[in-house]
């Protein structure tokens, strides 16, 4: 086993950070805070919806659910128990690049807690009579999503931005698709991508290092899963002109959103956009809520946004509004990306913005949970760690003629999709 490559002190909270990658690849990654007495767990397997073919759409969602209906070791009431038994929690989530399973707990259960993630991704059995039963819940969770208009105006929008490649299918599939999976459909799924070079373990709080590592390799030591085999979330993602949809729908509000392609989560301008999306959108003082909402009282809620993935991204603005101010709400949008585009904006709006983005950082750093997910994301993305005297540098070190420069590549009205769903007549 390798010795811990990354240590890293911290005066925030008396925080410590550990890295060891055992013998078999999986990695093991924990922010070590003694002044807590809490601690976040998550087992992060670097597959999401991109990593599956078209007839595989939905796959990873459905796994997601499917591994706590019954493992090995234990039934599907008895998962549902184990952490809340002893005050924690366990809940998973699945993106188009990961899927994470996670649980929060009394540092002195974090035995429990690394067993019982790991158990999730190990040795799931998927019984048939769950599987049936599985799908229509999966279904009406489709349903769900499809009945809210600001949740299907995304997925529309990344058809739009992606279109014929798996970003811009919906993580959860197709009814189809979900109607059609087999048990040994998930199993083999699960056999070629969830792979130990494909798994981090992440844990914040008050954790020993050296203990998590001994409980990660005794859940691991039965589990002979090879590298993958599959060439996965690679497919190239080809051009795709800009495009205009819209929807009818029995529903009283029009939902817009325009959108393009933007920066990866490896992009050197990605901070810059950060605080550009934070002077546009963030917050009730952003120009998008003062010029649009307050000024107009065109809509309730009107906010932009970014999506960073390995290769890719997007970055756009969303409104709910009445119907007939929706022409000119997308007006006034471009209206304010114009104006970031014709001039700088001032050193005072930009510290301004800097520490909007500091701050909900460092508040979020309160939380063992947030902790968790930064690093685990971090280490699949990154394959290192970035302490937050770090991130706060990265964001110092933006000036007025970055956020100039980003808004003058990203910012022009051609390159934009937008989505419309209206109210029918």
């Amino acid at each position: 086993m390798q010795v811990p490559a990354i240590r890293v002190y911290m005066t925030i909270l008396q925080t410590m950070f550990d890295k060891t990658i055992l013998d078999n690849g999986v990695r093991v990654v924990t922010e070590t805070i003694p002044s807590v007495r809490s601690v976040s767990i998550g087992a992060w397997i670097h597959t999401g919806s991109r990593d599956e073919r078209a007839v595989e759409s939905g796959a990873c969602h459905f796994i997601e659910h499917m591994v706590f209906k019954g493992t090995t070791k234990r039934r599907m009431h008895h998962i549902a128990q184990r952490m809340e038994n002893v005050g924690g929690y366990l809940n998973a989530f699945t993106s188009k690049e990961y899927t994470c399973f996670y649980a929060r707990a009394l540092d002195e259960h974090l035995p429990r807690a690394v067993d019982t993630v790991c158990d999730l991704i190990l040795t799931p059995v998927f019984p048939e009579r769950e599987l049936e039963r599985e799908k229509d819940v999966v279904i009406e969770e489709m349903k769900m999503y499809d009945d809210t208009p600001e949740d299907r105006v995304f997925d529309i929008l990344d058809e739009t931005l992606f279109p014929d490649h798996p970003m811009g299918r919906p993580v959860i599939g197709s009814e189809e698709t979900v109607r059609s999976f087999s048990r040994s459909t998930l199993m083999d799924f699960m056999a070629l991508t969830y792979t130990h070079d494909r798994i981090v373990i992440a844990a914040a709080g008050n954790v020993s290092h050296s203990k998590l590592v001994q409980h990660v390799e005794k859940a691991f030591r039965d589990s002979k899963r090879t590298p993958a085999r599959r060439h996965i979330g690679s497919d190239p993602i080809p051009d795709a002109p800009p495009g205009f949809v819209t929807e009818k729908r029995p529903i009283q509000q029009a939902h817009l959103v325009i959108g393009r392609r933007a920066y990866s989560v490896h992009d050197e301008r990605r901070i810059a956009l950060s605080i550009l999306n934070t002077l546009l959108g963030g917050g009730m003082s952003s120009r998008l809520n003062q010029n649009i909402r307050e000024r107009y009282g065109y809509c309730y809620n009107i906010y932009s946004f970014i999506n960073m993935h390995s290769d890719t991204g997007d970055f756009g603005i969303y409104m709910g509004t009445d119907t007939q101010r929706v022409d000119h709400a997308r007006e006034l949008m471009f209206r304010e990306l114009d104006k970031l585009v014709q001039r700088r904006v001032s050193g005072r709006m930009l510290e301004r913005a800097r520490s909007q983005v500091k701050g909900g950082i460092m508040l979020g750093l309160e939380s063992m949970g947030s902790r968790m997910m930064r690093i685990g994301r971090q280490e699949l993305y990154y394959g290192t760690y970035f302490s937050l005297d770090e991130i706060l540098s990265m964001i110092d070190s933006v000036t007025l003629d970055d956020v100039l420069g980003v808004a003058q590549d990203l910012f022009r009205p051609s390159s934009f999709s937008t989505v419309r769903i209206l109210p029918t007549s």
